[in-house]
């Protein structure tokens, strides 16, 4: 097999092997040969797709996590055309290079505005009996570098595991290794770091002599990994991610105290004072078992329920007598276009109308209390000494946060949490006694 990205939004890089090797881009394959060629849907955005070449429909209504049968091609016309099923619409175009009488996957993935589509070409040669091939492709850029353990381990609890593919970044395939065949538990977790884990596959089976690719793919979170594995010229499986990332904000007023724990992990194990931004726990989706304390007095709050692939934020705010709790959904992905910046403000103050300024430039205005604004991407111009940040609200003559020298890397994805603080001396980041913001960088 051999793959190659199309319509990236960011500077993806390939690694390749000798078993994985790169196809160019455009021009013909032999002036009138014939090939194999077929659509694998990995774009959770589109329920189906279509597959054309040169106006020739191959695959139709193709869902997600399947893939279509065959359909011969002509190698000197390779138009091809990745459409919505419902409208037609085109949401991927590429002409590329086929070999002729090979076999080809185009797998289309990505989300509605930055789909993007990889050319696999199914030629690798089987392994031996009681053996398997496996091609890794991290096909989740929003998700970072990733490392990939393949194990007979009852849980993901990894120890002295070693990984089969590591620190294998968005948009590149780990080459072909070969590994016995059987069925394992598959394990993905960030770069270098076991405990950080990205996507638990319980059982996957790899047939003896068999060509296997796992693509993993970016859940709407943009944290988590999707999977799905597909069998040389045969059938694809899904694996969908069954759990969700949760953190708690305590944003009470005059220093309210927080504990807090969701399914038996704990977000804040200790009194945390307001204001503070727990880590986030991998959790189970679905419903939630929720533990809250404010001032050390438990709190029945209806537990959330939780969706599969996302990040979530309980935030516990309003008054420590009467506290109230918030469950915002995180959208962590990168910003499309990978110089942009991504920024959203979330009001943690009992007054509505809260906003959010960069650079001049208006990011969020009329947020009302316990709700946070839509994210906003754009490009954020940093002085020498960084972007101008001002935080308001109604209520205030002034920022109740002023910043003139916060530096916004590129493709940088960030929060601003407008909450009540207990200084009562002004600052510079602090122009009002009282009130606050507190910034939070969430990735890279």
């Amino acid at each position: 097999m051999r793959f190659t990205p199309w319509a990236t939004r960011l500077a993806l890089t390939l690694s390749l092997s000798a078993t994985a090797a790169l196809t160019a881009c455009g021009g013909s394959g032999g002036g009138g040969s014939s090939t194999q060629v077929r659509l694998l849907n990995a774009t959770r955005s589109y329920e189906q797709l279509d597959l054309t070449v040169n106006d020739k429909t191959i695959n139709s209504k193709v869902a997600y996590a399947a893939v279509g049968e065959y359909g011969s091609v002509d190698t000197g016309a390779t138009a091809t055309k990745v459409l919505k099923s419902d409208v037609g619409s085109s949401v991927s175009a590429t002409t590329p290079t086929l070999n002729s009488n090979s076999n080809y996957t185009y797998i289309t993935y990505g989300f509605s505005g930055a789909v993007r589509t990889t050319l696999l070409e199914e030629s690798q040669s089987a392994p031996d009996a009681n053996k398997a091939k496996l091609l890794v492709l991290n096909l989740a850029p929003d998700a970072g570098a990733l490392d990939t353990y393949v194990t007979t381990a009852a849980t993901c609890g990894l120890t002295n595991e070693t990984a089969l593919s590591s620190n294998l970044a968005g948009g590149s395939g780990s080459g072909y290794i070969q590994i016995n065949s059987g069925t394992f538990r598959v394990c993905v977790t960030g770069y270098n770091k076991p405990t950080d884990l990205r996507l638990a596959i319980p059982a996957i089976t790899l047939d003896s002599a068999s060509v296997n690719t796992l693509i993993l793919t970016a859940t709407d979170g943009g944290v988590l990994v999707n999977g799905i594995t597909l069998v040389q010229k045969g059938a694809a499986k899904n694996f969908a991610n069954t759990q969700s990332r949760v953190r708690t904000v305590a944003a009470l007023a005059s220093g309210g105290s927080v504990t807090s724990s969701i399914n038996g992990q704990a977000m804040f194990s200790a009194a945390a004072v307001s204001p503070l931004i727990s880590d986030y726990v991998t959790t189970n989706a679905g419903a939630s078992t929720l533990n809250v304390a404010v001032n050390g007095a438990s709190v029945s709050f209806t537990a959330p329920t939780l969706t599969a692939g996302k990040d979530s934020t309980l935030l516990v705010w309003g008054d420590p007598a009467a506290p109230k709790l918030a469950v915002l959904d995180d959208d962590n992905r990168l910003p499309t276009v990978s110089t942009d910046v991504k920024i959203r403000l979330v009001n943690a103050l009992q007054t509505n109308g809260a906003g959010l300024s960069v650079g001049y430039g208006t990011i969020a205005s009329n947020v009302a209390a316990g709700t946070g604004s839509a994210p906003l991407s754009g490009s954020i111009t940093n002085s020498s000494t960084g972007a101008q940040v001002d935080v308001t609200v109604p209520s205030s003559a002034l920022s109740i946060y002023t910043n003139s020298a916060l530096v916004f890397p590129a493709g940088s994805v960030w929060t601003f949490f407008a909450v009540p603080n207990t200084a009562t001396t002004a600052t510079t980041n602090l122009p009002v006694p009282g009130l606050a913001a507190l910034p939070k960088r969430e990735r890279p």
